[in-house]
């Protein structure tokens, strides 16, 4: 969905306005459109920069590292810092979080890329990507959406058979139209640093298996559409495409991971027309308006079965909304830690089920907006029905006089703990847990 066209007001107009819907605990959508258009005029977007990681106690045991000693270093401050470079060579293994401790301690996980399939928790956990199949080498940054030549990203997306793409070093690839995927795909930016971005973005539609890690995404505007090559046998036209960084349509069995995303015309990840089987993990959001997007209409139920874990990434800085926003389905957010946003973190309608387990809130310094630090907001039905919807807050951490408005049974956790949930560590854990969020700088030869 497209964002609002700017407009200016006249300073006492917007005080007026300011003044009349921000105390409200439950804005109309006129209400919130004004609001929204004032966040997008008066704050301007910065340039971007990116990390985050996450763990249970015991796995950091396994490691020789405890969580306290840790602690001490990233939990000095209650607003989230970042603590200079990464480790990058000698010295012990600083991932922290189950996913990353399956495959970022190992030297020699260039030699090993494929065994990454294995280390996805939550309901994507079914991803496999290119695992079995060849390994494809980017060389070329250039794009031809019609006729893509050999060594480029959208030649080896096409291609029908698994496969596991790698890049031969550092590029900025500026996509000329939509990078439309087939099945059994992984994009693996470890050992590189590639930047998508200047051009458009990603689309993943009606395919499994997909798997990306470790690139940059940003600066993603709309583009025309017209003839585009999607398959190695196939030429499609394709309408308008506003300008997503990640579209994802009526797919399954998808995992983004490390993945550092900002600047996008329209949302950063979208997931939509029944797409289910996601995990969206150790990722690293700055510098947008609408960051999540789960089901794309209150008016049909494709989404209904929808199935989304997000799992320690950063939510950071000059943000505004939708960390998710979620339309019916299941979505479980465990660990993240939400250091910023401008207009509310977690929303939703059309009776979605939300598990909010371990994350840390930290609400907005505000001393006028008090409804800015509440993190839940929900969109078109009236307390009576929304009542009913399950929202649950379970062992989350909230600062800064953050909000949580739980709904529905609250014993809503426990009665999905059968499901592919990844178990929460603490919340007090969380700045550990996300501090390698985004992009990694993995050197070959060492642990990355």
């Amino acid at each position: 969905m497209g964002s609002p066209k700017l407009i200016s007001f006249p300073l006492v107009s917007l005080f007026f306005i300011l003044a009349t819907i921000i105390p409200a605990m439950e804005a109309n959508a006129d209400e919130w459109d004004e609001l929204r258009k004032y966040f997008k005029g008066e704050r301007k977007l910065h340039k971007f920069q990116c990390h985050l990681t996450s763990t249970n106690e015991s796995d950091l045991n396994k490691n020789k590292i405890s969580i306290s000693t840790i602690n001490d270093h990233y939990l000095n401050s209650t607003r989230r810092e970042l603590y200079g470079k990464k480790n990058r060579r000698g010295g012990p293994c600083m991932a922290t979080n189950v996913i990353d401790q399956c495959w970022r301690c190992d030297p020699n996980w260039a030699k090993k890329r494929q065994n990454m399939a294995d280390c996805v928790k939550g309901f994507g956990s079914k991803a496999r990507g290119g695992k079995g199949g060849k390994y494809y080498l980017v060389t070329d940054p250039s794009d031809d959406w019609q006729n893509p030549k050999p060594g480029t990203l959208r030649h080896a997306v096409i291609q029908k058979e698994p496969l596991w793409i790698t890049f031969a070093g550092k590029m900025n690839i500026k996509l000329g139209q939509e990078l439309i995927m087939q099945s059994d795909k992984t994009i693996d930016g470890r050992g590189a640093s590639v930047h998508i971005s200047g051009g458009a973005g990603i689309t993943i539609q009606f395919v499994k298996n997909i798997i990306i890690t470790n690139i940059h995404i940003h600066n993603i505007v709309p583009t025309s559409g017209g003839m585009i090559r999607d398959a190695v046998d196939h030429v499609g036209l394709r309408t308008h495409n506003e300008g997503d960084g990640i579209s994802i349509f009526g797919s399954t069995d998808i995992w983004i991971d490390h993945v550092s995303m900002s600047r996008c015309s329209d949302g950063l990840i979208d997931a939509v027309q029944g797409s289910s089987g996601i995990t969206i993990s150790n990722c690293h959001f700055t510098d947008h308006d609408k960051v999540l997007l789960f089901g794309a209409s209150d008016s049909t139920e494709v989404d209904r079965d929808m199935k989304v874990t997000v799992a320690f990434n950063h939510f950071g800085k000059r943000l505004i909304e939708r960390m998710p926003r979620c339309r019916s389905g299941f979505f479980h957010l465990v660990n993240n830690d939400y250091t910023h946003w401008e207009m509310y973190a977690i929303g939703g309608s059309h009776a979605p089920t939300i598990i909010s387990q371990g994350n840390r809130y930290i609400a907005p310094v505000t001393e006028k907006f008090e409804s800015l630090r509440e993190v839940t907001h929900r969109d078109n039905a009236p307390e009576s029905e929304w009542s009913k919807w399950t929202w649950v807050t379970d062992g989350d951490l909230f600062q800064n006089g953050a909000k949580f408005v739980p709904s529905g049974n609250p014993n809503g956790a426990k009665l999905y703990a059968a499901l592919e949930l990844i178990r929460p560590a603490p919340a007090s854990q969380v700045a550990v847990l996300t501090k390698d969020a985004g992009f990694l700088r993995c050197a070959v030869g060492n642990p990355c």
